[in-house]
């Protein structure tokens, strides 16, 4: 594998006691795409984001991240990783610019380099004016644009979301789907985003859709419609995963 794989996951099993939650999972994610790994509530995705990410061990199987192998070599590879978790990590009682200081403290960034690359990526998510204010005070949209804002603060060049959009408005919803995109785009990013929501999957995106801890299919949005005899992205999930009507896999 070389660096145009982002991530390689090869034949991954989890289980939580006997209870199997990832079995046999393989995924290539290329590298400067955005890639939805996209599933039913309970389908496995968080605890991939886990071992993607280092909290949980695989019982089997390899992952890699820019061919720096989570086993060997899991400083590098986290080095290189953004990560915006489902369940929020902001310091509340601390402002907007000292979330972000912290942050850079721990990943060795100071001076005027630390500076600037706050004001950066403060200004790309829409911060630049809320620097001052308390976390506390910011809603639910602005706390999550925070979370990205600082997930890109020491460059990585992979970002990893596992539903960033839980609990938001739709506007800010498709506000945030609209900028980790446009980051993509413009800054060829590897983006993995975890999502139940056949909606926050565009048309020019890969797709992998994961159900009871398997891929299901996995390739362009062109590709999966064409092997699932499917018209829309909601029809070839709920094909794919035996949802039918019971799970829209979007929101209004």
């Amino acid at each position: 594998m070389d660096e145009t794989t982002g991530i390689s996951i090869e034949k991954v099993s989890y289980a939580y006691g006997r209870t199997s939650a990832l079995e046999d999972v393989s995924l290539a994610i290329d590298g400067g795409r955005f890639t939805a790994l996209l599933g039913p509530n309970g389908a496995g995705k968080s605890t991939l984001v886990a071992l993607l990410t280092g909290l949980f061990v695989p019982d089997s199987g390899r992952i890699a991240v820019l061919d720096r192998d989570m086993a060997r070599q899991p400083g590098e590879a986290l080095a290189r990783m953004g990560i915006v978790f489902q369940s929020q990590t902001l310091e509340l009682d601390l402002s907007v610019h000292q979330n972000m200081i912290y942050f850079a403290a721990l990943h060795g960034i100071g001076g005027r380099a630390r500076d600037e690359r706050i004001d950066i990526c403060l200004a790309r998510m829409g911060l630049a004016e809320r620097r001052g204010e308390k976390v506390r005070n910011l809603n639910s949209g602005h706390r999550r644009r925070l979370e990205i804002a600082r997930a890109l603060l020491h460059r990585p060049r992979v970002l990893l979301l596992d539903e960033p959009t839980v609990g938001l408005d739709v506007p800010s919803r498709s506000a945030i789907v609209e900028h980790v995109h446009e980051i993509c785009r413009e800054e060829a990013i590897t983006v993995l985003w975890a999502t139940h929501l056949v909606d926050e999957v565009w048309p020019e995106d890969r797709v992998a859709i994961l159900h009871q801890g398997s891929i299901k299919d996995a390739g362009s949005v062109t590709e999966i419609l064409g092997r699932a005899g499917a018209d829309s992205v909601l029809e070839a999930f709920q094909r794919l995963t035996d949802t039918g009507g019971e799970s829209a896999g979007t929101r209004p």
